[in-house]
């Protein structure tokens, strides 16, 4: 009974985050306005439902992440959405996989990471003040090296011709993006993750006992 009841608190935790996920995923809350650029919100949940629940639930929430990146990018497609959107692939199915992988494969690692780093921190005894930062600096960070990296890896040749550029140019191109709206986001998820962190292991119990 017991066993049946954590099951069914850990199956709500993971929904009620989901919906955490869509809702900043669809709606001006998912972005943050900063002097120079905008630092999206989306992977705050799924860095915080890493640190409650664990790696696996921040793997669900990242893939979560990622259909709502996937759909974005296919219903009211940009410039780069052929490298999230497998239905806006430029180069066929090949593309589609790699895009696949972009949109929804590299957000999966996102919760994932977080929630090995929160493990490591833990064993590590690092005092939570510093520990919920790190994991959330640490998230944000895997979800921008990663996704501009595939980005690189795998459609550098696409990324150049969308962005009208050589494709020696890519290399700077991404750079300039990691370190332009990689390293606020992940400075805000730090300062996010670190405060709304501690309210939720202080407030519920159940999830300081099991994070």
């Amino acid at each position: 009974m017991k066993t049946r009841t954590k099951d069914t608190r850990y199956l709500t935790s993971i929904a009620l985050m989901a919906a955490m996920v869509i809702l900043l995923a669809n709606t001006p809350l998912g972005m943050i306005h900063l002097p120079v650029v905008k630092a999206t919100t989306v992977h705050i949940p799924v860095i915080l439902g890493a640190v409650i629940l664990g790696p696996g639930a921040g793997a669900i929430l990242g893939g979560v992440f990622g259909v709502c990146s996937m759909v974005s990018n296919t219903v009211a497609p940009t410039l780069l959405s052929f490298a999230f959107s497998p239905f806006m692939s430029m180069t066929g199915i090949t593309g589609a996989l790699k895009a696949l992988w972009i949109s929804v494969g590299c957000r999966v690692m996102v919760g994932a990471a977080a929630g090995w780093a929160w493990m490591a921190l833990k064993k590590m005894r690092v005092n939570y003040a510093a520990a919920l930062p790190l994991t959330g600096f640490v998230g944000s960070m895997v979800n921008t090296v990663f996704v501009m990296g595939s980005i690189y890896l795998l459609l550098a040749r696409e990324y150049a011709q969308a962005r009208s550029a050589a494709v020696d140019a890519v290399w700077g191109l991404i750079m300039a993006t990691v370190t332009g709206s990689g390293i606020p986001e992940a400075i805000a998820a730090a300062i996010l993750v670190g405060v709304i962190g501690k309210v939720l292991l202080q407030a519920v119990p159940y999830f300081a006992k099991s994070a």
